[in-house]
């Protein structure tokens, strides 16, 4: 099983503690869900694990390897991945030139001079994959700039897949956009690959509720509770602190 395994996580910014002796375990195959107030450093836990940020103290271990070592770019290529709460695309691209790239660095072809980009019918065929999981296949040709950004939100998520993770780690997923495209976000979600472990930090509990299979609280950089959805809507110091009673 193993997977991602992290134990006693600390981070501290000077005399600041924004994380503390943090266990959490994130198996192949899981749907789990970080939630917290605002400033429970949720963010920050997602940068300790793909390298953005060094921890203070504890171990990060994937497959049974220490990655302590390993800088962001290595983590990546170990198969943890990250989209960002903000959109980073190209927004001159095409929706299809936006994911041939991620696939082209994989490949080790990404600095490739002489050949055009879709030359190579093995590429153009995952690329196309990927059009369809994400449902792109009818905004494939437009520029990324030209998409609700719901949509482009979709492609940032396809461009990730791209880079074939085994962990995924969405960040706000839903963040800026319209409450009347948030189901093209969860759809999305629930189209991932069965096998691939997947964290989702965010603030819409409507999201949260219908793709995590467990949900993991963390109030000012610890873990309060970890449980299946239904026994966190139940959780009295959880909907005090949290969800405002909104749920159960």
């Amino acid at each position: 099983m193993q997977g991602l395994e992290v134990r006693g996580l600390s981070k501290r910014f000077g005399g600041l503690v924004v994380s503390e002796d943090i266990d959490f375990d994130l198996p192949p195959g899981a749907r789990k869900a970080l939630i917290g107030p605002n400033g429970a450093g949720k963010s920050t836990f997602a940068n300790l694990v793909t390298g953005i940020l060094a921890p203070t103290g504890g171990s990060i271990r994937f497959d049974g390897q220490d990655i302590a070592a390993l800088d962001e770019a290595e983590r990546v290529k170990h198969g943890i991945a990250k989209t960002f709460q903000i959109t980073t695309l190209f927004s001159g691209l095409t929706v299809r030139e936006n994911l041939r790239l991620p696939v082209l660095e994989r490949l080790g072809q990404g600095g490739r001079l002489f050949r055009r980009a879709d030359s190579d019918p093995k590429i153009e065929a995952e690329v196309e994959a990927l059009l369809a999981q994400f449902d792109l296949l009818a905004l494939a040709d437009r520029p990324v700039v030209d998409l609700a950004y719901g949509q482009q939100r979709l492609v940032e998520m396809a461009l990730t897949l791209a880079l074939k993770p085994r962990v995924l780690i969405l960040d706000e997923p839903a963040a800026g956009v319209p409450s009347s495209e948030t189901h093209l976000i969860i759809e999305a979600i629930e189209r991932l690959p069965e096998d691939l472990a997947v964290l989702v930090i965010e603030h819409d509990m409507d999201l949260v509720f219908r793709v995590a299979r467990s949900i993991v609280v963390l109030v000012q950089g610890r873990i309060l509770t970890e449980g299946m959805p239904e026994e966190i809507a139940r959780n009295a110091q959880v909907r005090e602190l949290y969800l405002g009673g909104a749920h159960g």
